[in-house]
């Protein structure tokens, strides 16, 4: 019997969160044996493993600035009708090349509104195939753009028009969907709560005491991270970690002249050494499983990594244009008293300093009453479904 197919599309705009959270759930789908294509329409991440059978990279499209209403190519030139076409007609093709029991649209009708010109296409195609594939919609447990009731209503619409099943990759006893999606009750019988999706553990390749005693300072992509790290490194004097070694993980999206002036800003202010600074490292779970403490933004796949490592933390989240996502979980979090917190209107040298003082005093974290299997339960969702089809 021939394995089921999946077609799995994301598109990530700014950071590199949602494509990590794809690649994880088609890692996750492939290891119970579904035979997964993954669709990219951003930016390759040098250094990220996709795992799928087949990795389709479309033409990549990013976001012009924090307003995220202008796409922009790999040429950083606004994108125009042709363009538009030509990346319709290559998904369509990859749909057609597919042909999946399953199509899994990351985010989308919830958000990426602005890719409408090619996933209604694509939606329709599946509507009326000849073999008709489960539609699935996966998303965070935290919806962005604020709830302005037309435009949920215009979710809701277009959710009913096209999709059998919603993914949440949360646990509702920490953010139920409805506290983003306030009509969520009226899809009820659609929505699967899968727990918060993580990367699997690190393998042996890399040395179990990696990070050990460190502070580990991360961005993740590192697009809008710049001034944390800058702040760190001058936080360090004034902090009671100042003996350790810092690392300092700028992402891949920083660009080789900022990472220089970030560099330059260590070795001036710490002229003795202590700081390390490099882009993202694939052991970091490991790092945080070893840390001190973790310093951070509050981006989802870094949170979570966080609390499955149990690591002390300080997170400041990204709160830039109409960002809420980051801030409602770190507040959450904060609340329950698994994490501190540093709001970015009041990130200084000092109050970075302060809290990291704060969170360095607490006890180790223990394992946390919150569902960390989003990656496994979602891919045997998709199995279950998937086998009851009849073709």
């Amino acid at each position: 019997m021939s394995k089921k197919r999946v077609l799995l599309y994301v598109q990530h705009l700014l950071g590199i969160g949602h494509l990590k959270r794809a690649a994880t759930l088609a890692d996750a789908m492939t290891s119970i044996g579904l035979d997964v294509t993954l669709v990219s329409g951003g930016s390759a991440v040098p250094g990220m493993a996709l795992h799928a059978k087949r990795v389709v990279q479309l033409p990549p499209a990013s976001a012009a600035d924090l307003s995220f209403k202008t796409l922009i190519d790999a040429l950083g030139m606004p994108v125009d009708d042709a363009w538009k076409r030509r990346r319709r007609d290559r998904l369509l093709e990859t749909w057609r090349e597919t042909d999946p029991h399953a199509l899994v649209i990351e985010l989308f009708p919830f958000g990426r509104r602005q890719m409408g010109f090619e996933l209604l296409p694509l939606l329709d195609a599946a509507l009326g195939a000849p073999h008709r594939p489960v539609i699935v919609s996966s998303v965070r447990d935290v919806l962005g753009g604020g709830q302005d009731p037309a435009r949920q209503d215009r979710m809701l619409e277009l959710f009913e028009a096209y999709f059998d099943h919603l993914l949440v990759h949360g646990d509702p006893s920490l953010i139920p969907f409805d506290r983003t999606f306030s009509p969520a009750a009226r899809i009820s019988a659609k929505q699967h709560y899968t727990g918060y999706v993580v990367d699997r553990a690190p393998s042996a390749d890399h040395p179990s005491n990696a990070g050990q005693g460190e502070v580990i300072v991360s961005v993740g992509g590192g697009a809008v991270g710049r001034t944390l790290l800058e702040t760190a490194i001058l936080a360090r004097p004034l902090s009671s970690l100042a003996a350790h070694r810092w690392r300092l993980l700028a992402g891949s999206n920083v660009p080789d002249a900022e990472l220089a002036d970030i560099v330059a800003l260590a070795e001036a202010t710490h002229s003795a050494g202590g700081i390390t600074v490099e882009r993202n490292r694939s052991d970091f779970p490991v790092l945080l499983a070893n840390c001190r403490l973790s310093v951070s933004q509050g981006g989802y796949n870094t949170v979570m990594d966080i609390l499955r490592a149990g690591a002390r933390a300080v997170v400041v989240p990204f709160a830039g244009g109409a960002e809420v996502e980051q801030t409602l979980r770190a507040r959450l979090l904060a609340e329950r008293g698994w994490i501190d917190i540093v709001e970015e209107t009041q990130l200084s040298p000092r109050t970075l300093a302060e809290a990291i003082d704060r969170a360095a005093q607490r006890a180790p974290s223990t394992t946390r009453a919150v569902d960390l299997n989003g990656a496994r339960n979602s891919a045997a969702l998709l199995a279950q479904w998937t086998s009851e089809l009849a073709w």
